[in-house]
């Protein structure tokens, strides 16, 4: 009996031993633990590309890299350039954010948001794929970010409650809610209209008190928002493509090995690719329901867009010296598949 327990008791310190190395060659490898946010909420592509990327990330690490996902930008109060802001600054880690938000900080980002630059996927593919990307991608890391590739919100449609928008004098004297960027507010004032700045989380109610009569975003965010039960409207005129940039700060990034960096972009690449394939998918859903709801969707005619495109040229003008002569040109080739643009 004496025996047996003496060897019961060997053979269970010989199990406790190989634990014991199991967990002193794991503990040799650092661990961590990050934070990522996204404008938007739990519903939406933005999130559901985030959480992928997550949890990947952890899986493929076997754990040693753990991502916690914010979304509505939490970690900023709910303040999306400042939350960009934070990225630049090493006191967050990752996050997903509109173009947009990166130009409010530095004009030369706006360059992607010109009006009618950007005609379908194709062309976004192309331009962010090619120079213009690599532009982008040197812009972000003299800010302090390393790009890890581009996710979607989509393209801006307009939505109103006055009238469908067919051409420029559709838009006379309709007050729009848009981002506060000088490259918004300056093509509406072009196409007589009364561009109007606000915070997103105010429109619904401005739109239901008349205060203001439409406003543009992407399919997703103006379904999402619920704002069908305010607006009749929408014209889908692809006027500006809102890309999303997959951020991680950069400090953060230069620290790591080889190694655990071409982990993290390939495991982003493919949380990109999903949240882009997810964003399309469910826009055509989402147009059938805002159909079957109500809404009447307005697609132009080329000759229709050609006339907002037009009228769309003073932008160029006003914004070419800030965002670059060869700059703009790269963008503009690419965009129109090397062929010359001349705006």
């Amino acid at each position: 009996m004496v025996k047996q327990l003496i060897n019961k008791s060997l053979i269970l310190l010989f199990f406790i031993s190989l634990g014991g190395c199991t967990t002193n060659a794991s503990m040799n490898e650092e661990r961590y633990e990050w934070n990522m946010t996204v404008t938007v909420g739990p519903g939406s592509t933005w999130y559901a590309g985030a959480i992928k990327f997550a949890e990947d990330l952890e899986r493929e690490s076997n754990g040693r890299f753990i991502v916690d996902v914010y979304t509505n930008e939490q970690l900023s109060a709910g303040n999306p350039e400042a939350g960009v802001e934070q990225l630049m600054d090493g006191l967050k880690d990752f996050s997903y954010n509109s173009s947009i938000i990166y130009a409010g900080i530095d004009p030369r980002f706006g360059v992607l948001s010109a009006p009618f630059l950007i005609n379908d996927f194709s062309d976004a593919e192309r331009v962010l794929n090619g120079e213009s990307g690599e532009i982008l991608n040197q812009m972000l890391r003299e800010r302090g970010v390393e790009p890890l590739g581009f996710g979607e919100s989509g393209f801006r449609q307009i939505t109103n409650d006055t009238r469908p928008i067919r051409s420029p004098e559709d838009l006379d004297h309709l007050k729009i809610r848009v981002p506060s960027m000088g490259v918004f507010t300056n093509l509406y004032r072009s196409q007589s209209a009364d561009p109007i700045t606000m915070a997103f989380s105010e429109v619904y109610t401005a739109l239901q008190q008349g205060t203001i009569d439409g406003q543009e975003n992407p399919v997703d965010v103006t379904y999402s928002a619920g704002l069908i039960e305010v607006q009749q409207y929408m014209t889908m005129w692809n006027y500006v493509y809102d890309a999303l940039v997959f951020g991680m700060n950069k400090d953060l990034f230069d620290s790591l090995s080889q190694s655990d960096q071409e982990l993290i972009k390939k495991v982003a690449k493919e949380a990109n690719e999903y949240q882009i394939r997810l964003t399309r998918q469910k826009e055509e859903a989402q147009i059938t329901e805002l159909k079957d709801k109500g809404m009447e969707i307005y697609y132009p005619t080329d000759e229709e867009i050609e006339q907002f495109r037009e009228s769309s040229q003073n932008v160029y003008d006003h914004f070419r010296e800030i965002w670059g002569d060869a700059q703009l040109d790269t963008f503009l080739k690419e965009a129109n598949g090397s062929e010359v643009d001349e705006r």
